[in-house]
């Protein structure tokens, strides 16, 4: 009897102990990875380390010094050396370390083992970068950092930057205009689209640019933030106006550059190679950010009349695409589905975008689309997406790199918030003036009075 009241009395604690760890490890990963995951993981990898990468095949023969000082010192058998490691250098999401590559392996070693030594060690994922030559870096990831997004509090920010959404390896994805200067974004209804465009909204809101907007679905998605955009066309017949003026403002600023570096005025802009950049910065003009919401409703045509007007947008946004980075003008052009049968130039324009966002598409031939010509491999990632997890979305660009990234939950109210409190850095355009739209007066409440009025008699 008393054995067993001493057996309930040290098992009801580590019960509890053990339900406690599990209910972390499923509702708050971050919390058990700091308790529990990370000395765990820490001890693996350290009493493991050369036998895993041995079993790998990342060890090497050692030199011949080494290997005639092993026999003459301990005459043990002579083992393979592992790859030198460094400091390990512990996060609120995993482990960090450097590797130091024996002569004769490369980075590929390493990430083809990704997998095992992720098993290894009982962590998440495990991903390998460069840091420089001879040397790489084990990002080992505790958990799924995308079941609940939580953005790192120092994320990379700078001027026509946004930290928009998560990576996988638990690393922020920056939007950087300057580096990537077009993008197109897809994705299917609830697929966390519209999420992906409010965070760019309400990061460079706070940003002195200027923000343009084409929605022709009457402005539902870019209406609510009317306070910060410069100009908004909520259909056709807006649009065709004004992209014309977006190109008029792009001939201006190359003549703005021309004149200042001294090249001719009938110098074609295909042969100017500088940039606004270059400009001094009382004379730089304000950098410009198109967002196109829906381009698939400007190929859309009905009749002979709306053909023509169709090709001139098409053509138009090519020219922006083509000749605006230059200018300080930049596309984020998004949509469900952008392919040749849109019609023509649909082709010609997505490859000027040299950044793609593929958030879950309805099939397959929509996610080549976006990714089967830039990273062919991210095909089956993007079509993996369920529609369980909305904002998860697969990140490439021309360079044939990709990731998987999401973005975190930001109420329609509180970006809407952002750029009212913005509003004052609306730039002064007079071009885009007639476009500017007009924003509701929110009404003050008034307080009740505090003396209570006397009733009206007779």
């Amino acid at each position: 009897m008393t054995d067993l009241t001493t057996l309930l009395e040290v098992g009801g604690p580590l019960a509890a102990l053990g339900g406690g760890a599990a209910y972390a490890r499923a509702q708050h990963p971050g919390v058990y990875w700091s308790t529990i995951g990370l000395p765990i993981s820490t001890v693996r990898l350290l009493s493991s380390y050369g036998s895993v990468m041995e079993a790998c095949g990342l060890a090497v023969a050692p030199s011949r010094l080494r290997a005639w000082a092993v026999k003459v010192t301990t005459r043990r058998e002579v083992r393979p050396v592992p790859p030198r490691r460094g400091i390990i250098c512990p996060t609120s999401t995993g482990l960090r370390l450097r590797l130091r590559l024996a002569p004769g392996q490369e980075p590929a070693d390493v990430a083809a083992s990704a997998e095992r030594l992720r098993h290894a060690w009982g962590v998440h994922a495990v991903y390998v970068t460069t840091v420089k030559p001879g040397v790489v870096e084990l990002r080992l990831v505790g958990f799924d950092v995308l079941r609940k997004v939580r953005m790192p509090r120092k994320a990379e920010a700078g001027f026509l930057k946004v930290s928009v959404a998560l990576r996988e390896d638990a690393t922020p994805f920056v939007r950087d205009y300057r580096t990537v200067p077009h993008q197109l974004t897809l994705g299917a209804t609830l697929s966390g689209k519209s999420m992906y465009l409010r965070h760019l909204t309400a990061g460079l809101a706070r940003q002195p640019v200027a923000l343009v907007g084409i929605d022709c679905k009457r402005g539902v998605e870019l209406a609510p933030f009317a306070a910060r955009l410069s100009a908004l066309a909520t259909d056709l017949e807006q649009a065709a106006d004004l992209l014309p003026v977006l190109v008029k403002e792009m001939e201006d600023r190359y003549d703005l550059i021309k004149a200042r570096q001294g090249i001719a005025l009938d110098t074609p802009e295909e042969e100017i190679t500088s940039d606004i950049w270059g400009l001094p910065e009382t004379e730089r003009p304000v950098p410009i950010v198109l967002f196109v919401d829906e381009v698939a409703e400007l190929f859309l045509v009905a009749t002979r009349k709306e053909e023509e007007r169709r090709d001139e947008m098409v053509t138009q946004l090519i020219r922006l695409a083509q000749l605006g980075r230059a200018a300080g003008i930049y596309l984020e052009v998004c949509g469900q589905r952008f392919g040749a049968e849109l019609g023509k130039g649909a082709t010609m324009l997505r490859a000027q975008l040299t950044g793609r966002v593929c958030h879950r598409v309805n099939d397959e031939a929509s996610a080549k689309m976006a990714l089967g010509d830039i990273a062919p491999e991210a095909v089956m990632a993007a079509c993996a997406i369920a529609p369980e997890r909305p904002g998860l979305a697969v990140a490439g660009d021309t360079s044939g790199g990709w990731s998987r990234i999401r973005t975190p939950y930001l109420s329609l109210g509180d970006a809407a918030e952002i750029c009212r409190a913005s509003a004052h850095l609306v730039p002064g355009l007079p071009a885009l003036k007639p476009f500017q739209p007009d924003v509701p007066v929110h009404p003050v409440d008034t307080p009740a009075p505090v003396v209570k009025l006397r009733p009206v008699t007779d």
